[in-house]
């Protein structure tokens, strides 16, 4: 693997949330930038998945509301077309990743994802075509079950990741963040 492009998934509702999760503030930043700039570290270049935003921005595919394989689908699609070799996949509710996230799913092999958040995954882009016929059929569409269908190696991590779904979420990792 070559070219890793980082995608956040970024299509959801917030609907546990309340109101827009991306642009709620943790530490005086928006979720949403805390990811780019944890992203950025790890990947060549990072794209924005179903939302308009300050940065390289796709729309889900083949149309919205597919939750998180529309997400994939477009980023892989997007990173066949320009010369990436693989895609690595966030959530945009996600602000605290480990610094060697990329390299660990790397030598768990590819594609591969965290086994307790299935969102993160890393996946190689000439996967694009089977996921535009696992999208097209009956099959449950979901994270685990795209993995499953790819035989994705699940990566097992020590420490817990947070993953933002509601206010009181946020107000907990608020609590012990370092401001910047």
């Amino acid at each position: 693997m070559t070219r890793l492009l980082g995608a956040i998934l970024a299509g959801g509702r917030s609907q546990r949330f309340g109101s827009d999760k991306a642009v709620a503030l943790l530490a005086g930043q928006s979720l949403i930038d805390r990811v780019v700039a944890a992203l950025a570290r790890q990947v060549d270049s990072v794209v924005l998945v179903g939302r308009a935003g300050d940065i390289a921005a796709i729309p889900d595919r083949p149309l919205p509301d597919l939750g998180p394989l529309g997400g994939l689908n477009a980023a892989l699609h997007h990173a066949r077309a320009q010369g990436y070799s693989a895609v690595m996949t966030v959530g945009c509710d996600m602000p605290v990743l480990p610094p060697d996230l990329a390299e660990r799913l790397r030598a768990t092999g590819c594609p591969s994802y965290v086994e307790a958040i299935p969102i993160i995954g890393l996946w190689p882009a000439d996967l694009a075509g089977q996921l535009d016929i696992f999208l097209a059929s009956d099959r449950r569409r979901s994270m685990r079950g795209w993995a499953a269908e790819v035989g994705a190696a699940a990566l097992s991590l020590a420490e817990d990741l947070p993953n933002i779904n509601t206010p009181d979420d946020l107000a907990l990792l608020a609590r012990t963040f370092p401001r910047d």
